[in-house]
């Protein structure tokens, strides 16, 4: 049976399991095990071979009861990039690139700025920022080993110079940064607790300490934002669209000026920025 039909015999499979976009994802869940692109799907004349069609009739099932596609393909698309993934770290999600859309914004008038993405989980806001503006400087931290060695290896395979360190917050970060930082910017763990219930098993299968978190976690990172800026320099931060009232209100107390809050492509609330006077 050619690739195509396979695709095709798929989606339709997908689509009775109720899994959204059956055939990008059949498309995508066989371009990993055949090792071609989606294109040559449609042109390749010659079937599976057994092996091929065991690991893609496992991968079938295994995306119908929640795993991620992204883990099943080891792979996420990021603005210009392409990401290495795994189990353990959080996925990135499209709506983060209209994070590092108004980051970028931040530091265009600036030759080399300073920049460091709190919480970079595989390095996405950090390497996407690292990709188009080639003259920042950009340090990524994260509390989670696992995701240090990902957005490191992410780093190196992209040929990106981020230097990446372990550590909450800003712990890792060279002193002698401390009040010369251009930006800060970072996609904390924001989902209401008694959200998490109702989400998606794709969803669910990021780490809880990824997914969960109150106004405080913006409350300790505003706090620290202030010091690690210069005069001038930004914070940019993903929130939940619930919660623009709430991170605003956060930057203020904390004295961050020119407080904003930002929408997403569907008009929800989803960044807000803030410079120290």
């Amino acid at each position: 049976m050619r690739p195509a039909e396979v695709v095709r015999r798929a989606a339709g499979y997908l689509e009775r399991h109720e899994v959204q976009s059956p055939v990008p994802t059949a498309e995508a869940l066989l371009a990993g095990v055949l090792g071609v692109s989606r294109i040559d799907l449609y042109t390749r004349e010659a079937g599976l071979s057994s092996a091929e069609a065991r690991t893609f009739g496992r991968a079938l099932c295994l995306r119908c009861t929640g795993t991620p596609i992204q883990h099943l393909t080891g792979e996420q698309g990021f603005r210009h990039l392409v990401l290495t993934v795994r189990p353990g770290v959080f996925i990135p999600r499209p709506e983060t690139e209209i994070l590092v859309q108004h980051a970028l914004r931040a530091i265009e008038d600036l030759a080399e700025p300073t920049v460091v993405d709190v919480g970079t989980g595989t390095g996405a806001i950090a390497l996407a920022i690292a990709d188009e503006h080639p003259g920042a400087r950009i340090i990524a931290t994260d509390v989670s080993p696992e995701a240090v060695a990902l957005a490191t290896e992410n780093a190196a395979r992209l040929r990106l110079g981020v230097s990446v360190v372990r550590g909450d917050l800003f712990d890792g970060v060279d002193a002698m940064l401390c009040g010369a930082v251009d930006l800060v910017v970072s996609n904390p763990p924001y989902v209401e607790p008694d959200e998490l219930p109702g989400l998606p098993a794709d969803v669910l299968a990021d780490p809880e300490v990824a997914l969960a978190g109150d106004v405080e976690i913006y409350r300790r990172l505003f706090a620290c934002a202030m010091e690690w800026l210069r005069p001038g320099g930004s914070a940019v931060v993903e929130i939940g669209e619930r919660r623009g009232a709430a991170v605003s209100a956060a930057a203020a107390d904390a004295g961050l000026r020119e407080v904003q809050v930002l929408p997403d492509l569907v008009g929800r609330d989803r960044v807000v920025v803030g410079a120290r006077p």
